[in-house]
């Protein structure tokens, strides 16, 4: 062959190399962002959920990367510099890609037929492909890379472009930007990292999978982050002391539990609001800011008491779970919520929220709606009614008039005291303050079983909704209710009567700053401040608990303060609860077994829960200025058992009756009844036990009429 068609040949192959290229070029461009988009290029941000302070982070919400965008001046100088001596120490120097290093990569590409790893790209490159490419490893994904950093280049400064990497780059674990890798690392904002801390995160970018703190390669990543200090000497960025100090720093890692999410139960019922109210794609990826109402002092306290009262529970009565809601009754406001005394402990369902998700039967914490709807009636705290053994079921042959409590027909209803005693008259003060059961059940027949089950939904208990369920046991806990619930209802009587919609944020902001929403008070009055008043006044009564809590009476007193509380445990010690509150809190306790399983009996309400409610109060009450409840106004009447009267004198002899001889229940104040006592269902079954425990007690007594 001729050299005149060798090299007519190699002309024609320039020409289509050339005409390749060229097409090769084009249709490169034809598939970039154009560099208006690049310049307006906004990195995907997660959304951060702190406490009340606004200061304690306790979540992230992201999805694929997690990653909270920081200005330049808030990522310390070391931190940027680290960067630049192990990633591209020529930063500052060239036009945004290294030719060395592109033909070597570009070498390496091609002679491994497209199998390895390409390296040598500058800051500006791997923020082309961390923001724009794909991670496919080709010639034209390269030149793609190569014609991007060119553009952004043009139009950012180098401080920008710095700026945009630290907040884009992996940093492991789903942690993009070194804000998220600093609180994910070491809990701490960037902008307080150590110089040796910064060396870590700059060295964990070649490979944060591998060179994982919570991996294998721990040691291998303490090495990396020495190298990179020794970069920065030789740099000039630090000096010789510097350095040392830097490299025999000890650091000290979070775990990956603890570093991931704090007040875990609290956050996912943020989380799912966040979801519901502006849906998940926008929470992932739109970098809110959200202040919560959580008082996180508070919540590390809870938290810690709730872990060592199970622990004590699970040693002594078997009960292996609880949980503790801490609410501001002035506001709504949730402080602390502990929905399990491990989340992360699947022996105890930990992650199940016993606060707001679990149903369980309140034993006696139920009784104060029953006597609130009394005294809203008319009934006053020295009513009296008889503490005796009472068939509750009327009209059944099977079901004596005098008790036999060895019959254990279900269609009979005659609960027993909580300690087997049957005390006679008692006011129902009295009643209340010392959880007896009978009277209990009394004053939920004269308030009216639907006007209880009314005054709890009024103040918020939601649950009783099947009413057909139901029988006068509702007064004994019969019906399921949640802890959030109750502590929302006991603040309606700390409050007078007032009801406050509970909340659990502040403060929603976009990426912007602007405000999405804001904290507001619902409140309303729900119950007359009277009836209210009268139940504070009973639960906040030492002397008058003193008789039901005997040696734990201790734990109950607060010096300087009014304190009102209730316990409840149910007849098979599967749940025990305490609610107590002042003006100022309501704390809400729950103990037990997250699989319904019994505790052993000798623990019940006071030795499973009451430890756990009053440290964690003890610990907190001092914060607050002492505040008294308001005080009711008097009440009197001329009813005899309204007033706290049950003997009634008679010229030759002393005679009583129950409560039903003397009113009608539903208007308990009219002083002559225009009715028959005698047609009320319960009226026989009452007056039956009375003139036995009669007969029995009162000297010269005398039946004035037949039975």
């Amino acid at each position: 062959m001729s050299i005149k068609k060798i090299l007519i040949g190699l002309l024609f192959l320039c020409i289509a190399i050339g005409i390749w290229g060229s097409f090769f070029i084009i249709d490169i461009l034809k598939e970039l962002p154009r560099p208006e988009q690049v310049t307006n290029f906004q990195p995907v941000q997660s959304t951060k959920i702190y406490d009340r302070t606004g200061e304690v982070l306790l979540y992230e919400i992201h999805g694929d990367q997690n990653r909270v965008v920081v200005p330049l001046q808030n990522i310390p100088l070391h931190a940027q510099q680290a960067t630049i001596a192990i990633e591209d120490q020529a930063f500052y120097e060239h036009s945004g890609f290294s030719i060395s290093g592109f033909f070597r990569a570009l070498w390496i590409n091609i002679s491994s037929g497209g199998t390895r790893r390409p390296g040598g790209s500058t800051i500006t490159q791997q923020l082309v492909k961390n923001a724009f490419l794909s991670s496919e490893k080709t010639i034209k994904r390269k030149a793609k890379e190569f014609i991007l950093a060119y553009w952004i280049e043009q139009h950012y400064t180098k401080d920008e472009i710095l700026s945009l990497y630290l907040n884009q780059v992996s940093y492991g674990s789903n942690a993009y930007g070194i804000e998220s890798a600093s609180q994910l690392y070491f809990g701490k904002s960037a902008q307080e990292l150590s110089l040796a801390q910064s060396a870590l995160l700059s060295a964990l970018v070649q490979a944060p999978s591998y060179y994982s703190p919570w991996g294998d390669h721990k040691d291998e990543l303490l090495a990396r982050k020495d190298y990179v200090l020794e970069k920065m000497y030789k740099m000039d960025f630090i000096d010789q002391e510097e350095l040392a100090r830097a490299q025999s720093e000890s650091l000290v890692f979070l775990s990956q539990n603890l570093g991931s999410i704090r007040a875990p139960h609290f956050v996912i019922l943020v989380k799912d609001y966040l979801e519901k109210t502006y849906g998940e794609e926008y929470i992932q990826n739109g970098g809110l800011r959200v202040v919560t109402t959580l008082d996180w002092t508070l919540q590390e306290r809870a938290e810690q008491v709730v872990k060592d009262g199970a622990a004590r529970n699970t040693e002594l009565y078997n009960g292996t779970n609880a949980s503790l809601v801490a609410q501001d009754p002035k506001t709504g406001q949730i402080l602390s919520l502990v929905g399990s005394a491990d989340y992360f402990n699947d022996d105890i369902s930990g992650q199940f929220n016993v606060a707001t998700q679990g149903l369980r039967q309140p034993g006696s914490a139920f009784k104060p709606f029953a006597y609130l709807t009394a005294f809203t009636k008319g009934y006053t705290p020295d009513t009296i009614v008889f503490d005796v053994p009472t068939e509750f079921t009327p009209n059944n042959p099977s079901c004596p008039v005098l008790v036999n409590f060895s019959i254990k027909n279900s269609s009979c209803f005659h609960p027993q005291n909580f300690d087997g005693i049957f005390r006679g008259p008692v006011s129902l003060k009295q009643a209340l303050a010392q959880s007896i059961n009978i009277p209990a059940v009394k004053t939920l027949y004269l308030a009216g079983f639907d006007s209880v089950i009314e005054t709890a939904k009024k103040m918020g208990i939601s649950t009783l909704t099947d009413k057909s369920r139901f029988g006068l046991s509702l007064v004994l806990g019969g019906g399921e209710v949640r802890l959030i619930d109750m502590v929302g209802a006991y603040s309606v009587f700390s409050q007078n009567g007032v009801k406050h919609n509970q909340s659990f944020i502040l403060k929603v902001e976009n990426n912007q700053g602007d405000a999405l929403e804001e904290y507001k008070d619902v409140s309303e009055k729900v119950v007359d401040a009277q009836p209210a008043q009268l139940i504070n006044s009973i639960l906040s009564d030492v002397s008058l608990r003193s008789g039901l809590f005997q040696s734990s009476l201790s734990l109950t007193v607060f010096n300087g303060y009014e304190v009102a509380l209730k316990t409840g445990t149910t007849n098979d010690y599967r749940d025990a609860w305490v609610l107590g509150y002042t003006p100022f809190i309501t704390v809400g306790v729950w103990a037990g077994n997250s699989d319904y399983t019994p505790m052993q009996q000798q623990g019940g309400s006071i030795l499973a829960a009451i430890p756990i409610w009053s440290e964690f109060l003890r610990g907190t009450i001092n914060s607050f200025p002492p505040e008294s409840f308001q005080r009711p106004t008097p009440t009197f009447s001329s009813q005899p058992m309204l007033s706290g009267q049950y003997i009634t004198q008679t010229p030759t002899s002393p005679h009583i009756h129950s409560i039903l001889y003397y009113i009608q229940k539903e208007s308990p104040t009219i002083s002559q009844p225009q009715y028959n006592p005698a047609n009320d269902s319960q009226f026989y079954n009452w007056e039956v036990p009375v003139i036995e425990w009669a007969q029995q007690n009162i000297p010269n007594f005398t039946i004035l009429y037949n039975k």
